[in-house]
Formats: C-alpha cells, structure tokens, sequence
C-alpha cells in the first residue's frame, strides 16, 4: 500500500458542552488542555502522525475554531483546515471531505478519527490502523472496535461475528451490524456475549469507494456534494456554503455503514481508549490521591474522595465531601455530583434559552 496515498481526516466541529464552563463557543473541548502533552486535537495529531504526516492531514470544523486550530497546527497546511458552514452531524462533513480527497488525490484512502478522544497506548494503536487502512485500500469499509470494559449505555456497539471477535487481531472480519445506544440490561448482554465492541468512530475507505456508497445511500446529499466545483477553485466555498445546509442531518452509521455491504472491523486490544466523553473521564485518566481525588491545581481535600477540582489561581478545599465535580473558571463556577456529568449539556441550554452568550 503506497503510504503517499494515505490520508487522515480529523472531525473538530463539536462544541464539547458537556465540559462547560471551561469548553466554549471559541474554545471547546477538543483546543483545550485536560490531560498534559498539549490540548486533545494536538494529542490526536501526533497520534496520526508517525503514519499519516501533516502535510495529509485534513481538519473539519467550524468558523468559530477555525483559527485556533490552524495556530494550534502550525504543520497542517492551512487550506486543508476547512470550515463547515453549519453542523450537519458525520455523514455530510465526511462526504465533503472525500469530495475534496479525491479531487487531490484520485486514489485516496482515508482515515476518520475525533478529534477530543484520548488513546494511552499509542503504538498499539497505529498498528490496528495500519492494518485497517490496508483493508481500506483494498476496497474495504473498516470500522474499529473497541474491547468493552463495562456495559456501557452511553456508547453505540459494533457486532461481530459470534467467536471472531479476537482482541489486537490484525485480520478483518466482517461486521454483522450496528446497535444504538442500549438500555443497561441490553449492554450487559453485549458485553456477556464477548462479540460486541463499543463503536469509537473511526472509520477506514477509499475516497472513492464512500463516494459510491453515498450515490447508492444518501443521493440528495450525494448529489449536493457532487455539485461543488473542483476542491481550490475559486467559486468552491462560496458554493459550499450555499450546499452545506441543505445536505441531510444524519451520522454516518445510520446513513452508510448500516446500508453498506462489505463493512469489516478490527477488535482493538488494550490501546487505553477513552472517549473523553464528560468530567468524569477526566477524572478517571487523571492521577489520584489515595482516596481517589484529581486535582490539576491546588486543592486541599479533608475527609473527601472521589472528586476532580480544577479552579486555577485560588485553593479550593473540600471537607467531607464525596463524588464532586468542581470547575471554576473566570466567570462562572461548575459544582456537580459525578453521577450527573453527562447532564451538564443542559445547563448550556438553559444559558443558550436565557441568551447568555457571554457565558457561551
């Protein structure tokens, strides 16, 4: 497999609402610094970069963040730090990207990858992707699989294959489906029957061979993509602009791969995967006191455990507290139990509903 024509695409359009107050509008999750060694997009970079150099990596996100990630990766060219015009979920901002792949490159292959996920084993990562880019070049649709830890609810699952599924295998096997998000008692029979991996979103093809499969699934969006001019002319973002909206709002699990004949996947082994989902995954890659509290600034803890302060500049103590969350920034103060981080989104809403756009 000619490595010149390997690329990788890295999706940065979210807002990361779930780190509120410290993610914002400008600076959302993926620019920020949570874990040392840079912020996450710096980290996702140099994951990629050993096997896909810079000069191939492709960034989709948004006007708002734009700039920053170009500052961000400064060894990105700047043109291939491209702007969505309106958030569209995965399957549109990947059909542009292969668009544009494939004006530059007829025989790319390309990798997906989020930009905010946290992989502690970086090495025995690139050679699960080294294997499923050459299935991808081979004419593959390659999604990877990771190795279920617990019954996890908050993740889709990849099915594979009653007995195939071999943790680190280097081999494709091909995919019997994909399930949503499940209920608990459904995700501990996923997890029970030892052939279901959690879907990390990373995918694996041809520029070409997604172009196709978008003709056959998704025609409307198809044929809107297809109607940009060539990827560098001059009328392209002015027509993007234009098409991006009326492309539909659909991921492309639901949109492709769950249509697509021929889908393979690979069954991560210990690659220490986490998808940084909310502060309770800080929490958790962070080093921890012997009662079990995190803390990136000065914080005294008295009778405490199990909670994750982060409030630069002042000392924030916790006396017989247990499970909390606390986040200062300069302008606004986060206290929640750990068990209702994923609900943070909502205090974004309320403050989007009160037209805070201050605290946005």
């Amino acid at each position: 497999m000619p490595n010149e024509h390997l690329h990788a695409l890295i999706l940065a359009g979210g807002r990361g609402t779930r780190f509120w107050p410290r993610s914002r509008t400008k600076h959302a999750k993926q620019v920020l610094e949570f874990l040392g060694n840079g912020t996450l997009i710096q980290q996702t970079v140099a994951r990629l970069e050993e096997l896909v150099p810079r000069e191939r990596i492709w960034i989709l996100t948004n006007e708002h963040l734009r700039a920053e990630i170009a500052r961000q990766l400064p060894g990105v060219p700047k043109r291939q730090i491209l702007a969505e015009p309106a958030q569209r979920n995965t399957a549109p901002p990947i059909a542009l990207a292969a668009r544009v792949l494939h004006d530059v490159d007829p025989d790319a292959v390309m990798g997906v990858f989020p930009a905010d996920h946290h992989i502690g084993k970086p090495g025995a990562f690139r050679k699960i992707l080294r294997a499923a880019y050459r299935s991808a070049a081979s004419g593959h649709m390659a999604i990877i699989g990771i190795q279920p830890r617990w019954a996890e609810t908050g993740y889709g699952y990849v099915e594979f294959p009653e007995g195939r599924m071999t943790a680190g295998s280097l081999e494709p096997v091909e995919i019997v489906g994909f399930r949503e998000k499940p209920d608990p008692e459904t995700a501990r029979a996923f997890v029970e029957a030892g052939h279901f991996g959690w879907n990390a979103g990373m995918f694996f093809w041809r520029a070409d061979v997604f172009l196709a499969a978008l003709r056959e699934h998704l025609p409307a969006t198809a044929a809107l993509i297809e109607s940009l001019p060539r990827f560098g002319a001059r009328t392209f973002t002015a027509k993007l602009s234009e098409i991006f909206p009326q492309c539909e709002n659909i991921s492309v699990d639901y949109a492709i791969l769950e249509k697509a004949r021929d889908v393979v996947g690979f069954a991560a082994g210990d690659i220490e995967w986490n998808d940084v989902g909310s502060w309770n995954a800080v929490h958790e890659l962070l080093p921890k006191d012997a009662s079990g509290n995190a803390t990136q600034t000065e914080a005294l803890f008295v009778s405490a455990s199990g909670n994750l302060v982060h409030a630069p500049g002042k000392l924030v103590a916790l006396l017989g507290v247990d499970d909390l969350i606390v986040i200062e920034t300069p302008d606004a103060l986060l206290v929640v139990r750990k068990d209702q981080a994923q609900r943070v989104g909502e205090v974004v809403k309320l403050l989007e509903k009160r037209k805070r756009n201050d605290l946005l």
